[in-house]
């Protein structure tokens, strides 16, 4: 019965579970069933709520759109002082801050400087220099911004160290480029209209026109780079002061004997009909075969460069005139010049050939041509080639000083079109003279089916008659060098044409000699090599130009009365007298009357040399023509020689070399004592930046921005091949997907600055330079930090603030940070005047950015945040903070205002001051230029202590980072120095490390105490101080340690299965490179994945001791 018993009570406990049980589902089911209208909005309290969350965000719209208001600044009129907004907009925008302030400058007249107060400084107070005269049709590029941060940075350090300072500005007439501009404007007219449809005084009219309408628009750019050049003293090359100037040098150099008129080989562009100078030839280098239109030519059909022919010539015994049965096979990339072959050259060693010596060649065009093998071992290399060498010397350089060398005729083959001619007289040049001028004045007469023919198509036309007599013998490619004339693109022809000479000898030597005697200073000095090499190799300056928009040569040709003029040959050596050079005609008439005197000749009419002077004859008497020479101006005795010479390598000789030999001839003085030259800029790629390119930047696609859109436009607007295209598209999209953002003048300078190491090229990535928009941007928000603390502080006037900090008292009560920011402000003012003193640029950027962002901002200010944000705070330690705040802030500035005027000025006139020195408060360029002298004494072993205490922050700072310990999270750090000295240094710098670290607390420990460093990580500074930061408490050791070892085991099979398919050579053979390059950096990513963990779990173990 018990038995029952206890088996109905069991039954009965297990029903009582159940049953209680399913009461318990169906409580828990009752409280699931939650009051459908739980959610339900109760409209009232939802009004109230809405209301009052409309209320706020209307406040906080008002309030923003409030302050938004206050950023913006009023409007000021031209030329007064900029009216800055009462607020400081939250984010730097350069269009706003470069606002205004350049024509203030310009108008407050700070740009000039009087000459009789200039008069009265020693050359050692005096800085003056010219700008390199840009072209007036020309538009901003890379290198005139480099030049304009260059020198304007130079111009305002002088100037606010009180030297005299003149900065003067000025533009090229550049000739070919301004006639061809104009050229192309009337043939666009309908209907079109050609210069000589208007004959020379109208056309000439018509470019004066158009420069007076778009001439300014360069030096509207230079405003833009905030150049401070004197604009009252602008100089224009064709103004009347530089045309008195070129006329006047002109007619010194022709009475001294240096200018002369002659016929020598020039370069001519054939589209142009005129000689250009060196540097109006632009080069390309042809790899081999490469076909492309000539100018001149038709449009419709390419011509082949780039290759090299073979062709022989028959040799003819001289005195029976008939052929030996022996040839001789020369080789050429210009086949069309052998119509004025005249020998072949071969060494006079050269084995193949000592059976020729003395024999001719027959021209399979020109039968009667007396064609001579000559010996010349210095333009033949046996070695190269056949070692047969043609000569033609009147289209070649080097066949030209061979004829000179050999007294070879001169057959002119081309017409200054670039046609064929229909006859041609052989001359002589240098030689034998009259001799073997009687010997080659047979007149060669071209026949039919090649006179008249383009250059082009006659090499055609030769090589199919070559090949017609069997004298053709090879044709294939061969790297070139082609010339090629930069204004019109066609392709330079080398001819023989009477033009005007300068001698430059003499000049070139005394040249030379003044950089010997240190009396001029090249630099680097590097280029001096460059500058000897030219020099002493220097050859007659051809100054003449077949042009009609330029300086107009001063020379008249003097006819005889009655004399008919077509048969006088004002080119021959005969009449080479009647030329007349003169100031003016009537002095020419005077001169003339008297030589044709001599002739017992009276004058007839005298003709003006329709030729104009080469555009840099004019500028290389820039440095002193802008002053009013000939004329003892104020000006020319008060500012001249000018101190400096700032420019481009590339135009050491073009333009450099010359201003030195025409300034000792004609003022006999140096222009300038100095030369510096800055390097060339090139792409990132190290490309020269070249339209031909498309890698050219325009500064105010930096400046203002640009679209990628804009840059693509830009390329396939011009001339460009698909190719190019192509590349340079793709650059951009590469480099700017976005375009380029907008960055302002102030951090393009910075930009090009920084890149500006001595002695090297520029490979300028414009994404750099965004980089130093950013510096701005941060320069922007310190100071809108420090004036949001300064609050109602007052610093007493600049003076009286920089004779106390020197004070005993003053620096008794600084704290070491406060002594440091200074010490590193000396540091950097003594670093900058040495630098721009010694023109190293970068060195100038770095140190004022170093000192802003690391010292000021990263340090400093995060130092004494707690300190000014404390507004109960009154202490000495708030007061010196701010005030040393104010003089990092008012030094600062005024040293990075030569490099970034605009941002500077604007945060400069920002600076509390007393009421009275807010008043007269001009410009930041007026203010001096700060120097260590102003500051406290530098401290060397506290700037050593600090570097060494910011380590140990910068150590601190990767433990938390190490350890994933937020700066939210408190933490207690300890140093442990094992030096006793520094120790105690170190005591003063206890709360700055746990203000920058965000520690807890921070004990400073001479021996690593295991009781007190127990569970603490730790990171070695260096041999005597060490960084540890307490983990107990913080983190799980154990549980991060399993994380890390989950991860190895994760990434172990990884590893295995790609480092078998790379050690199976069955698979590898099989498969592309492209995917086993991507299996290779896969395998390096899982193998640093998992030494990073390994290292990570060491530093773990060693935290858990």
């Amino acid at each position: 019965m018990s038995s029952a018993i206890c088996a109905v009570d069991e039954y009965s406990l297990i029903y009582s579970m159940i049953e209680n049980k399913t009461e318990k589902k169906k409580d828990k089911k009752q409280k699931k069933e939650k009051d459908p209208n739980r959610w339900a909005v109760d409209p009232v309290k939802a009004a109230a709520k809405a209301e009052k969350a409309a209320k706020a965000k209307a406040e906080k719209a008002a309030r923003d759109e409030e302050e938004l208001a206050l950023t913006k600044a009023p409007a000021t009129p031209i030329g007064e002082k900029k009216r800055l907004a009462k607020l400081m907009a939250k984010s730097y925008d350069p269009t706003d801050v470069e606002k205004n302030w350049q024509e203030w400058w310009e108008k407050s007249g700070w740009y000039g400087y009087e000459a009789s107060l200039a008069q009265k400084k020693g050359a050692d107070k005096k800085f003056v220099m010219v700008i390199p005269p840009p072209n007036v049709t020309g538009s901003l590029h890379l290198g005139h911004a480099l030049t304009a941060a260059i020198e304007d940075s130079l111009a305002r350090w002088h100037r606010m160290r009180g030297d005299a300072t003149l900065y003067v500005p000025g533009t090229d007439h550049a000739g070919i480029a301004t006639q061809s501009v104009v050229e192309k404007q009337l043939a666009k007219q309908n209907p079109p209209v050609s210069r000589h449809d208007l004959g020379r005084e109208q056309f000439i009219n018509q470019v004066w026109k158009w420069k007076e309408q778009y001439g300014s628009r360069i030096c509207q750019q230079l405003r833009r780079l905030a150049s401070s050049v004197d604009w009252n003293r602008e100089r224009f090359t064709m103004d009347p002061v530089c045309a008195h100037a070129v006329t006047e040098a002109f007619v010194q150099l022709h009475d001294a004997g240096l200018m002369y008129r002659d016929s020598r080989l020039i370069n001519w562009s054939c589209s142009l009909k005129s000689a250009i100078s060196d540097l109006e030839v632009d080069y390309i280098e042809l790899e081999g075969a490469d076909k492309r239109t000539v100018p001149g030519h038709p449009k419709d059909k390419q011509y082949e460069f780039g290759m090299f022919t073979e062709f022989a010539y028959k040799v003819i015994d001289p005195k029976t005139r008939k052929p030996t049965g022996d040839e001789v096979i020369v080789a050429t990339t210009r086949l069309e010049t052998m119509l004025g072959d005249v020998a072949v050259a071969v060494h006079p060693n050269d084995p193949r050939y000592k059976k020729l010596h003395g024999m001719q060649l027959l021209h399979p065009f020109f039968p009667h041509r007396q064609m001579d093998i000559i010996l010349d071992d210095i333009l033949v290399d046996m070695n190269l080639g056949t070692g047969c060498v043609k000569i033609t010397p009147a289209h070649d350089p080097n066949d030209y000083e061979c004829g000179k060398r050999h007294s070879l005729p001169f057959i002119t083959i081309f017409s200054r079109d670039g046609t064929v001619v229909q006859n041609a007289t052989p001359f002589i040049v240098g030689g034998k003279g009259d001799e073997a001028s009687s010997r080659f004045a047979q007149i060669q007469h071209f026949p039919d089916w090649i006179a008249g023919q383009p250059r082009y198509e006659a090499r055609i036309i030769v090589e199919n008659r070559l090949k017609q007599a069997d004298l053709f013998r090879d044709k294939y490619p061969k790297p070139m060098r082609l010339a090629l004339c930069s204004r019109s693109g066609d392709i330079i022809e080398p001819l023989v044409q009477p033009q005007w000479f300068v001698d430059c000898n003499d000049m070139a030597r005394r040249a030379c000699d003044a950089v010997r005697s240190g009396e001029l200073s090249i630099l680097p000095k590097i280029h001096e090599k460059t500058w000897f090499h030219w020099l002493e190799n220097v050859r007659p300056w051809c100054v003449s130009r077949q042009l009609w928009w330029g300086h107009q040569v001063p020379a008249w040709f003097a006819y005889a009365k009655d004399e008919d003029m077509t048969k006088i040959d004002k080119d021959s050596p005969a009449f080479k007298h009647r030329w007349i050079v003169a100031r003016n005609e009537h002095e020419a008439n005077i001169k003339a009357i008297e030589i044709l005197k001599a002739e017992a000749k009276t004058l007839g009419i005298l003709r003006r040399d329709e030729d104009v002077l080469d555009t840099w004859f004019s500028s290389g008497l820039f440095p002193f023509s802008v002053f009013g020479w000939p004329e003892k101006t104020p000006d020319f005795e008060a500012f001249y020689p000018t101190t400096l010479l700032e420019t481009g390598l590339d135009i050491l000789f073009f333009w450099v070399a010359r201003m030195v030999m025409l300034g000792l001839q004609l003022t006999n003085h140096l222009p300038f004592t100095t030369v510096y030259l800055h390097a060339m800029v090139r792409d990132k790629e190290g490309r020269k930046m070249s339209k031909s390119l498309g890698n050219v930047i325009d500064p105010l696609e930096v400046i203002d921005g640009c679209s990628i859109d804009q840059l693509i436009a830009k390329l396939h607007s011009g001339n460009l091949r698909q190719t190019e295209i192509t590349r340079a598209e793709k650059a951009h999209r590469d480099d700017f997907p976005d375009g380029i953002p907008k960055c302002g003048t102030d951090a393009l300078r910075a930009g090009l600055l920084a890149y500006t190491v001595q002695g090297r090229d520029i490979n300028l990535d414009v994404k750099r330079v965004v980089g130093y928009r950013m510096f701005c941007n941060k320069l922007w928000n310190a100071l809108r930090f420090v004036l949001g603390v300064f609050g109602d502080f007052i610093p007493p006037s600049a003076n009286a603030i920089y004779s106390h900090i020197c004070t005993h008292e003053a620096l008794s009560t600084m704290t070491k940070r406060d002594r440091f920011i200074l010490s590193r402000l000396s540091y950097a003012l003594d670093t900058v005047n040495k630098s721009l003193n010694e023109y190293a640029f970068a060195d100038v950027v770095q140190a004022l950015y170093a000192f802003f962002l690391n010292d000021l901002c990263d340090v400093y200010l995060e130092l004494v945040k707690p300190i000014v944000y404390n507004e109960s705070e009154k202490s000495m330690q708030k007061n010196n903070a701010l005030q040393t705040l104010w003089i990092c802030l008012d030094a600062g500035l005024r040293a990075l205002h030569p490099i970034c005027p605009f941002v500077t000025e604007e945060l400069w006139q920002r600076l509390p001051r007393p009421p009275e020195d807010a008043k007269n408060l001009g410009s930041i360029m007026t203010a001096a230029y700060p120097t260590s002298t102003t500051l406290p004494p530098r401290l060397q072993l506290l700037e050593t202590d600090i570097a060494k205490f910011l380590d140990c922050v910068t150590a601190g700072r990767s433990l938390r980072n190490q350890y994933n310990i937020t700066n939210k999270t408190p933490a207690k750090f300890f140093i442990l120095l094992k030096d006793v000295s520094e120790s105690q240094r170190f005591n003063d710098l206890i709360d700055d490390f746990s203000t920058l670290v965000k520690a807890e607390t921070t004990t400073l420990l001479s021996d690593k105490n295991s009781e007190v460093t127990a569970g603490c990580a730790l990171k070695i500074v260096d041999a005597s101080a060490t960084v540890l930061m307490d983990l107990k408490g913080l983190v799980d050791i154990d549980a991060e340690i399993l994380k890390l070892r989950k991860q190895i085991a994760e990434l172990d099979p990884l590893i295995t299965k790609f480092e078998n398919k790379r050690d199976n050579p069955a698979y590898t053979s099989k498969c592309k490179p492209e995917v086993l390059a991507k299996e290779a950096e896969k395998l390096t990513q899982y193998t640093e994945r998992r030494q990073a963990a390994l290292d990570a779990i060491k530093g773990w173990e060693q935290a858990r001791g």
